[in-house]
């Protein structure tokens, strides 16, 4: 009897961790990105990132869409991580350090050239 107790209860339990899936967000924001090698920066840099599911950048608007897991990170973590790749993220500026080992055609100012 305790045997089967125990069984149902493991499985009661694995049923409800199971049957909640993870709950994502998706969130979008600018960047300070202006070429193609910009773009493998930043979304390397997001996926990365743990409990991202999806980075992606669109070199026109210059915006990040990322679709993360909200129990392992946020949206703070994630533009910080922008940051410290060298690049800004909405209100969140640029870790200077990490913009001047940018390639200069990657840095703020300069405009955008052929990949």
């Amino acid at each position: 009897m305790k045997k089967t107790i125990s069984v149902l209860a493991i499985l009661v339990l694995a049923l409800n961790l199971f049957a909640t899936p993870p709950k994502t967000q998706v969130v979008k924001f600018n960047t300070s990105a202006i070429c193609g090698m910009c773009k493998k920066t930043i979304e390397r840099n997001l996926y990365l990132e743990k409990g991202v599911k999806t980075a992606e950048l669109d070199l026109k608007t210059k915006e990040v869409t990322v679709t993360y897991f909200s129990k392992k990170t946020n949206l703070n973590k994630l533009k910080k991580s922008i940051s410290m790749s060298g690049y800004d993220a909405d209100e969140v500026v640029a870790d200077q350090k990490a913009h001047d080992k940018l390639p200069g055609c990657c840095q703020k100012g300069n405009k955008m050239h052929a990949d």
